[in-house]
């Protein structure tokens, strides 16, 4: 039997260092290289920083990975297995600790409940092993599991049936003591209720079914939690989902409790919605609970962030950073849960969340490039024009001599694709794995 991970991984420091060894050299000059360049355009003198204090922040930023995202994702017409993925939540856990060891950003593992049930010490021991923490923890209501008594096949926490919606607050009841077992801080709820067809809902009783059963499970919390609510336009409802924009998700929230927060999950939006306005607005309400970070060209495509919009991902790092001064300057904070949820089924899982590391703190480190002073007087002075291109000077910025150094300070890879690519951890875990390529849940 071959030794797990953790005994025997396959990239270990030596290998990430001796990599790093080989490309150190061009990396100093080319941070030198774009420190004399924003020295020269007066850009850090103006924001009252330098560029490794700017290094510095950009390397604390730490996204959850998916636990769902580890494995083959697909669409509802097949499902392509790669090679050595994971078959259990301890595989998933160890795939996890390779993307945060070459990314050096993704320290904290979001679980989805039921699909990675396992006993909490066993969890907590196998992740602290590995580095590793865990995140926000997702419920699931919107799949019929093994051994469910009833349905949620016409809705879960909007069913007009009382005894389908108290197995649905049972079930996140059940997840929050997990997730108080292994340390984590915030519920994640997504349901799928909605409608198929004209009639089939009530709708204002639909959504006040939904808000009341969020009341009791946001009753039920720890004190030191947060319940993360998710909205969606559309799929699996055809005609109408229950929470299907962020106006409803507030609403929900506001209903709910002061502790419930709208998670806006960047593929729920319908094409051409202002997302950073979004984002904007729940901050200014103090409803904003956090991201899940993917892209898409159409809707829900759970494609790697920042692949096909990254100037959007821009805009909504500068709404960020904007909602945090001001929690600041009120002597508060943006306490932000920052996680990944995407699917793929033709990328390697791991690559393609190292990239969605990087292009999150690509977006990032762009955003604190913008000078806001400067920002505040365009807009004072109704200068569309200008405003407009000093937001483009950030985001032209190339900023990835940044996020290189800041993986080299944290002793992870300055090429982690490369690295990982000349590891060979693929090719052992095929040989090593054996779990059943068709399980592993789907993606919200």
């Amino acid at each position: 039997m071959s030794k797990p991970l953790r005994e025997l991984p396959p990239i270990t420091q030596e290998l990430i260092d001796a990599s790093n060894a080989e490309v150190s050299s061009a990396l100093e000059e080319d941070y030198a290289a774009l420190e004399r360049q924003l020295e020269r355009r007066g850009v850090l003198r103006a924001l009252g920083t330098t560029l490794d204090e700017l290094t510095s922040r950009v390397a604390e930023l730490d996204l959850a990975l998916p636990s769902w995202g580890l494995g083959t994702g697909g669409t509802r017409f097949g499902r392509f297995p790669g090679p050595g993925e994971p078959g259990s939540v301890f595989e998933k856990l160890d795939d996890a600790a390779v993307v945060n060891r070459l990314s050096g950003g993704a320290s904290r593992v979001s679980l989805h409940i039921p699909w990675d049930g396992a006993e909490p010490a066993a969890l907590v021991g196998h992740a602290g092993a590995l580095g590793l923490s865990f995140d926000a923890i997702n419920s699931n209501t919107f799949q019929d599991q093994s051994g469910q008594k009833l349905s949620y096949r016409l809705g879960s926490l909007s069913h007009p049936d009382g005894a389908v919606r108290r197995q649905a607050i049972d079930h996140n009841l059940s997840v929050v003591e997990l997730g108080r077992a292994i340390g984590s801080k915030a519920l994640t709820v997504w349901i799928g209720d909605g409608a198929d067809a004209p009639g089939q809902l009530h709708f204002r009783r639909s959504l006040e079914r939904v808000a009341s059963s969020l009341g009791e499970i946001h009753s039920a919390l720890p004190v030191d939690w947060r319940l993360l609510v998710e909205y969606k336009p559309y799929e699996p409802a055809f005609y109408a989902s229950v929470i299907q924009d962020w106006g409803t998700a507030l609403w929900a929230c506001e209903t709910a409790g002061d502790r419930a927060r709208v998670l806006v999950d960047l593929g729920h939006h319908l094409p051409g919605a202002n997302i950073e306005q979004i984002v904007a607005y729940l901050a200014a309400r103090g409803r904003l609970g956090g991201f899940h970070l993917n892209d898409s060209k159409y809707g829900d495509d759970d494609v790697t962030a920042g692949s096909i919009k990254p100037y959007q991902l821009f805009l909504i790092f500068c709404e960020i950073i904007e909602a945090e001064r001001e929690a600041r300057s009120a002597g508060g904070a943006l306490d932000l849960a920052y996680m990944i949820d995407q699917s793929h089924n033709t990328k390697d899982p791991i690559e393609a969340l190292i990239a969605t590391v990087q292009e999150a703190r690509k977006a990032y480190a762009r955003a604190l490039l913008v000078d806001r002073v400067r920002l505040y007087e365009h807009q004072t002075a109704c200068d569309p024009l200008g405003a407009e291109l000093l937001l483009k000077d950030a985001f032209d910025i190339d900023v990835r001599p940044v996020l290189a150094m800041a993986r080299k300070r944290k002793q992870a890879a300055i090429d982690p694709i490369a690295v990982f690519r000349s590891s060979g951890y693929r090719a052992a875990r095929a040989l090593e794995r054996t779990a059943d390529r068709k399980t592993g849940g789907g993606i919200v």
